[in-house]
């Protein structure tokens, strides 16, 4: 039988819990994304000084255990003296900004090559008809190859960010109370698994639910183009008026 005075006496720590993860989450991930921008243009390049750099970076990362990673952080680094007698030792000896450091470089490397392979998928002949068009190459990167490796990429990409939620629950062994810490400390403290263990699960399925119709609704929006449900909705004029325009 469930507990259910349990699981409503913690529900104010799984919700203080959730908070944190949902902050983990926004911020690695926004960071990973904003550094995956560059970097996978870099990777794409056909530049070795360029693209092979950041070719060991994904590889070192996306090769290694996210958990690995995060203990190198936290644990390794503060044995270096010239970490800690430098002006970033303050933040190494926090356990959040180790985490959210490593849960971003670890999604920066697998956002990469996402959008690096989308890149690679780009069709030559837009990028010739853009050129063809006077397009300047900035605005070729910014109306052709980003648009549409943006749109080639999103589904792996939402999928990422499920991933990269998953794995904020690794945060729990460096201390953060996140859902998955809160859960121990319930079946620690009551010695009870439904109302502990059970409890988290359900906190990360409903976010798995919730990222998965976010990304679905930005599929639907991005890629409306290749639904063929709506391109048999479009009328003999519509398609007159579309080929025109082109």
């Amino acid at each position: 039988m469930i507990n259910w005075s349990i699981i409503i006496e913690m529900l104010p720590a799984f919700w203080r819990g959730l908070q944190i993860t949902l902050i983990l989450l926004c911020t690695a991930g926004l960071a990973g994304l904003a550094l995956a921008v560059p970097l996978s243009l870099a990777r794409a390049s056909s530049h070795p000084l360029l693209s092979w750099p950041v070719f060991i970076f994904t590889y070192i990362l996306r090769g290694t255990p996210l958990l690995v990673q995060l203990f190198i952080i936290y644990y390794g680094l503060p044995q270096l003296d010239i970490v800690r007698q430098s002006a970033f030792w303050p933040f190494f000896r926090d356990p959040f900004f180790c985490a959210w450091l490593a849960f971003t470089l670890n999604t920066t490397a697998y956002t990469t090559e996402i959008f690096a392979g989308a890149i690679r998928n780009t069709p030559a002949g837009e990028v010739e008809a853009a050129r063809a068009m006077g397009l300047s190459r900035t605005q070729v990167l910014r109306d052709i190859f980003w648009p549409g490796a943006w749109r080639r990429a999103l589904p792996q990409y939402g999928n990422e960010v499920v991933q990269l939620m998953h794995a904020t629950a690794l945060a729990s062994t460096i201390t953060i109370v996140e859902i998955l810490r809160v859960g121990r400390d319930v079946y620690y403290n009551h010695l009870v698994i439904t109302e502990s263990f059970g409890m988290a699960a359900v906190f990360f399925l409903a976010l798995t639910v919730v990222l998965t119709l976010i990304f679905r609704i930005l599929e639907k929006l991005f890629l409306r183009h290749l639904d063929p449900r709506d391109s048999a909705n479009v009328s003999p004029s519509e398609t007159t008026k579309v080929t025109v325009n082109a």
